[in-house]
């Protein structure tokens, strides 16, 4: 989730817009959940807090979502984008609310994308099409760019169509 947070935030930036992104990581093992955070604004941000009251939240993990009250705090008219195979309607029943929620099987367009279950990528494309704030041929070129000097062409591309696939599968 933290190179999927980078990527929109740098695109973002691409943008002209205001950003601040980063990551927390608690005391717990290696393999244990994380957060990113992920502040955009046309305006300069001026908080550098941890996001408290989300307008989206986004869970990589579906494992999660029955582990973690995964809606507390997130504003009224916010969105949740989950990496969850079973459809939005599903999810919107396993989690008893009539927020906003988003699904995608990220996990699974990874795996026929990139050839692994590394869903961050496509969760890049699922966020970026539900939160209509970037474009994501911005995100699409900060990803290139920023993949290019560390994978070869075949993994950037494979990467690339994940994202492009989870934007146009995101229910």
């Amino acid at each position: 989730m933290v190179t999927a947070n980078e990527l929109l935030a740098g695109a973002a930036l691409k943008e002209g817009k205001f950003i601040k992104a980063f990551p927390e990581f608690g005391p717990e093992r290696m393999g244990a959940p994380i957060r990113a955070f992920t502040r955009l604004s046309d305006d300069p941000v001026v908080v550098h807090s941890q996001v408290y009251y989300p307008d989206m939240v986004v869970v990589l993990d579906s494992t999660l979502l029955k582990q973690v009250k995964v809606l507390d705090g997130m504003k009224d008219n916010g969105h949740l984008v989950a990496n969850y195979a079973e459809g939005r309607g599903h999810l919107r029943e396993l989690l008893a609310t009539s927020a906003d929620v988003h699904a995608v099987n990220a996990t699974k367009i990874a795996m026929e994308e990139i050839g692994r279950p590394t869903a961050n990528t496509a969760m890049l494309g699922a966020v970026v099409k539900v939160l209509d704030y970037v474009k994501l041929s911005s995100v699409l070129e900060e990803l290139e760019s920023k993949f290019s000097g560390k994978f070869s062409k075949e993994v950037v591309t494979k990467n690339l169509h994940a994202v492009q696939r989870a934007y146009e599968e995101v229910e």
